[in-house]
């Protein structure tokens, strides 16, 4: 039996789709979406206010004089390692996001992670203001917050999304992120030139306080706890849905690690991220250090490679889905077309927009390599809930934390780089970028897989005996698998 022929498509409930609040799981997706949007907000607004931070002000000294200083006369190498700080920590929880999702529910600890953020970001100005170590070490910490939250979309969409919209879903979610990170970039440069950079901070981390608010008093950790949910969307969503273990959820540990499937999620996450993050803490310093353009326009252009990733990544979710659903292709198929098709493009637009290093072509060619990383994460980054359901939440903690090293040496490596800011500084890293992008294409076209995993079904089987001594249908598992 056909995968994609076991999912049911519609929901029985007679209201258009567009009113999206009268369905909860749409309303978990609507306040997931403005979840990432706060947690990425939270995360690239230093990019700029470091700009501002480290810019040449105009001081007006008691005597009369003029002259020209840097509130924080920080070398590229330090705001290599300040913009770096944050992922520390992020790789630190990682795991550990996994694992409370899963034993205490992605919702709960999704909304504590943003929301202790939210407070730290609140603090930063001060904090900045003691000494370089400082700011260091509070988004060290905001790192580590974040670290918990992103794992938590995996366990969310396992207990809320039905089989036939999870890549769907889970794509509208992420998109968020793309547009806290496009709004932030935009906003961050004009509040920084109208009321000071500590502004950025403030704005940001105050609508992040208020997210967090409603978050806690309208999701629920699954369809079963929230007493909103009609009777026909839960029993949609539970559809093929393995009831879930809130107690006793086991994952196989080393069988995870030396798994070539994980290995080559972890591979192509870290390839991704290498040029995500490099372009999302290095873009503003590079457009106004080496193609001359202001605080503002840095902001604003800096925000239009994430605009277009977040349009692509909610189209090609859409996309996966259908493909699958009608049969045209596997679920191993999809993940392997999206996330190698994409880094193919990404490493071509890279290595032209190298090449050129002029606004137009560079910008263009910026653009669209960030912004096909969309179709990417409609690959690997939804491949969890392939391989393991009930795992899934761990095994993106696993794989975004080895990915988190990017976040970590991308920015220092650029700092150390790119000392004078040459265009042949900036050449390199961009090659480095491409060569990285060629090493994740080929690790996941070789070992990539969308099937659940034999480990996974084996630790099904295991937890399924007390309700089921008769047996466990192995096909009957495999046929619900998107």
């Amino acid at each position: 039996m056909d995968a994609a022929k076991s999912i049911r498509i519609s929901d029985g409930i007679d209201t258009p789709l567009w009113m999206f609040w009268k369905r909860q799981r749409y309303m978990v997706v609507a306040m997931t979406f403005l979840g990432y949007f706060n947690m990425y907000s939270l995360r690239v607004n230093l990019s700029v206010a470091i700009v501002a931070m480290t810019d040449l002000r105009e001081v007006m000294h008691p005597n009369g004089t003029v002259e020209f200083e840097r509130e924080f006369d920080w070398s590229s190498s330090v705001q290599g390692y300040v913009l770096s700080s944050f992922f520390y920590g992020y790789i630190l929880t990682q795991v550990l996001g996994g694992y409370l999702s899963s034993r205490f529910g992605g919702t709960n600890v999704f909304g504590v992670g943003i929301g202790a953020t939210a407070i730290l970001t609140l603090l930063t100005p001060l904090l900045a203001r003691q000494g370089v170590g400082w700011l260091i070490a509070v988004r060290v910490l905001e790192g580590a917050f974040e670290g918990l939250t992103f794992p938590c979309g995996h366990a969310i969409w396992s207990v809320w999304a039905p089989l036939g919209e999870r890549s769907r879903l889970s794509a509208i979610a992420l998109t968020g992120a793309f547009a806290g990170t496009v709004v932030t970039m935009m906003v961050s440069g004009i509040l920084a030139d109208a009321w000071g950079w500590e502004s950025v901070f403030y704005v940001f981390g105050a609508i992040a306080c208020l997210w967090h608010v409603a978050w806690v008093l309208m999701v629920r950790r699954s369809p079963e706890d929230d007493n909103r949910i009609s009777k026909q969307e839960k029993e949609f969503i539970m559809l093929g849905r393995q009831k879930e273990d809130k107690e006793n959820v086991r994952h196989p540990w080393i069988r995870m690690l030396t798994s070539k499937a994980v290995i080559a999620m972890s591979i192509a996450n870290i390839s991704e991220d290498w040029g995500y993050y490099l372009l999302l803490t290095g873009l503003p310093t590079f457009l106004k250090t080496v193609l001359d353009f202001d605080l503002q326009d840095s902001g604003i252009l800096s925000a239009l490679p994430y605009l277009a990733m977040g349009i692509i990544l909610s189209t090609s979710g859409y996309l996966a889905d259908w493909l699958q659903i009608h049969g045209y292709l596997s679920t191993t198929q999809v993940r392997k077309y999206f996330t190698c098709g994409a880094f193919i493009v990404q490493l071509i637009c890279m290595l032209i927009g190298a090449l050129t290093l002029s606004p137009a072509p560079t910008i263009i060619c910026v653009t669209l390599a960030v912004g096909i990383g969309g179709v990417a994460w409609c690959g690997y980054l939804l491949n969890p809930l392939d391989l393991s359901p009930k795992s899934a939440a761990v095994l993106i903690g696993i794989t975004n934390g080895f990915a988190a090293i990017s976040g970590v040496i991308s920015p220092i490596v650029t700092g150390y780089i790119t000392t004078n800011n040459s265009e042949d500084e900036w050449r390199l890293v961009f090659y480095i970028a491409v060569g990285i992008y060629i090493i994740g294409t080929l690790v996941y076209w070789f070992w990539a897989s969308g099937e659940l995993q034999p480990w996974a079904l084996e630790v099904t089987e295991q937890q399924c005996k007390p309700s089921n001594e008769s047996g466990f249908n192995h096909n009957s598992v495999e046929n619900k698998q998107v």
